[in-house]
Formats: structure tokens, C-alpha cells, sequence
């Protein structure tokens, strides 16, 4: 009976063990550290490299560690649900449950903590619209106008907020301004409004658009997201006339002095904050990482994950 007892015991033991295995207990530390990034004219890595004191980095390759990998927002989401042993980022409004976001300085990335600035590594979600007068028609001017004018309003408030980024102060209804936009009164189906730049922006523009063509007469809003530097670039800059060219650009970092140098302050201004989250694989047992920690990553020093200092 003792032995019966003995046997039950140590089964019952070697039970508990296998169910109290993690992924953290099974993650190998001295992989190597697979460091993700964005390309040089990202709003998001120019918000990140500066967030963690790299600023040197935002524009400049040969300042990150040997290997590192190139890849757009969507990418790096995905390789991060694939890569157990990578590190990346991205915005706050793409994060998903297939991957892990890091806390920031010990700062979980919530739009709540964003809000009240205790989290850290944000960013603008900027807005730039072509010239008066160099728009492909009239109609698609003033619906651009009107646009820009919903952005300030509560109700596209709603819309950045439920899409996760954090949407400016605003008591203007549109309703209560629509008069002064009556374009938006008429049939606008036959009407094409061109949408690019930041592809961190996408989910949010997209959005924002699909609920504003139901106000404004259901124009077509064509979207093309390509990065930051679009924004401008298309908008104002040497591919505006192309056939990329663009009605409203986005950014999701500030434009650089170049990109101003011939807009006016009416073509451009700030729609949201977004924050910044270092992500990882679900196995990855780190829950939280600091801006120093960050910077010796990206530039090298820390090389695998057992380099990393301990929460």
C-alpha cells in the first residue's frame, strides 16, 4: 500500500512539473537577439530611435547592430508572432494579442497612460493636403477642406480613439460646422480623394475616411500608404504630380524643415498621439524594458537575451 502511495505521489509530482511549464522556462537565452526596424524615412522609427536616446539611429543605418532586418509595420507584427528570438516595434494602434508589447521605463502602453504622460515613447499622427488651387478639381479641394475640418471635431474623436490612437481635445460637433462645407450636401460618388503616406496611420485614416464619406455626399477614398515621407512627398514634394500623387498625406512623426520649407500652416497640422511599443514573441518571458536597455540593443552591446538586465 506504501508503494501504491509512493507511485501515486511521484505521478501526481510529474503532473504538477509538466503543467507549470512555461514558455519563459523553455525560452533559450542565449539565442541571439534578431533586431527588427523600420526603414529611414519611418515616422515610426524616427519617433522610436529618438524615444529611447538614439536619435542617431532615425536616420542612419550604419549606426544599428550588425544583422538587423528592414520590414514595414505589418511585417514586423508578423514576424514577431513567428520569431521567438526577435525584437522589433510598433504603433500602439496595430497591437494585437499575437504578439507581446512591452512596458516602457515600467509603464504598460495604454492609451490611458499615453494620455496622462506617464508613457513615454510617443509620437504625433501628423496630416499634410496639397496647395490651394493644385488639386485635380474643385470639388476634390473642398472636400479635402471639409475633411481636414472633421478631423477637429468630436466625432472623428470617436473614430481615433476606438482604432487605439489618442485623439486631440475637441466640443466641435460636426454637425454644427457642416453648413459651412455644402459640397458635402451633394452627390459625391463619382468623386475620387487620393489618402497616403504613413502606413501607421492606415487603420485609422481608413476609418476616419469611411465614416466622413458617409457625410460627404459618398465619395471614393482611395488609400496608399507607403511610410512618413510620402506624406510630403506626395503631397507637395517632388512625386505630387506623378501618378502616386496624393490629396492628404499623413505622418506619423513631425515634418522635418525640408518638408515645410513651401508648406503653409494651413496645409498642415496634428490629428493624434500614438505611442510606440517595443514588441516581442508571446515565449519571450521580458514583460518590460527601459530606454538604455532598448538603445544597447539596437546599437549592439547586447547581443543575446541573456545580455539583458533583469525587470
Amino acid at each position: 500500500m506504501k508503494k501504491f502511495a509512493l507511485y501515486v505521489l511521484l505521478l501526481t509530482s510529474l503532473v504538477t512539473l509538466a503543467a507549470c511549464g512555461t514558455p519563459a522556462e523553455e525560452f533559450n537565452l542565449d539565442a541571439s537577439i534578431t533586431v527588427y526596424t523600420r526603414d529611414t524615412t519611418s515616422g515610426t522609427r524616427d519617433g522610436f530611435m529618438n524615444g529611447i536616446g538614439f536619435g542617431a539611429a532615425a536616420k542612419s543605418d550604419s549606426e544599428l547592430v550588425e544583422g538587423f532586418l528592414i520590414r514595414d509595420n505589418t511585417a514586423i507584427m508578423n514576424a514577431m508572432s513567428i520569431d521567438e528570438y526577435g525584437i522589433g516595434y510598433i504603433s500602439l494602434s496595430s497591437l494585437n494579442t499575437s504578439i507581446k508589447g512591452l512596458h516602457f521605463n515600467g509603464v504598460a502602453p495604454t492609451e490611458a497612460n499615453v494620455i496622462n504622460n506617464t508613457y513615454q515613447l510617443k509620437r504625433p499622427f501628423m496630416w499634410m493636403v496639397r496647395a490651394d488651387g493644385d488639386f485635380p478639381s474643385q470639388t476634390v479641394e473642398q472636400l479635402v477642406k471639409a475633411f481636414i475640418a472633421f478631423l477637429g471635431t468630436t466625432d472623428a474623436s470617436d473614430i481615433i480613439n476606438n482604432q487605439g490612437a489618442i485623439a486631440l481635445p475637441s466640443t466641435v460637433t460636426w454637425d454644427s460646422i457642416k453648413a459651412a462645407h455644402p459640397v458635402t450636401l451633394q452627390n459625391n460618388s463619382s468623386v475620387t480623394v487620393r489618402f497616403g503616406g504613413s502606413d501607421s496611420i492606415q487603420r485609422v485614416a481608413e476609418a476616419l475616411t469611411a465614416a466622413f464619406s458617409a457625410k460627404a455626399g459618398n465619395f471614393v477614398a482611395e488609400h496608399d500608404h507607403t511610410g512618413s515621407g510620402d506624406g510630403w512627398r506626395r503631397t507637395n514634394g517632388d512625386t505630387k504630380d506623378q501618378t502616386v500623387g496624393k490629396d492628404v498625406g499623413f505622418s506619423s512623426r513631425p515634418f522635418t524643415t525640408t518638408e515645410l520649407a513651401n508648406v503653409t500652416e494651413a496645409q498642415r497640422g496634428q490629428l493624434a498621439w500614438d505611442a510606440i511599443v517595443a514588441i516581442v514573441h508571446l515565449n519571450n518571458p521580458i514583460s518590460n524594458v527601459t530606454a538604455d536597455t532598448l538603445k544597447k540593443i539596437y546599437e549592439g552591446t547586447y547581443r543575446t537575451w541573456k545580455d539583458i538586465p533583469s525587470a
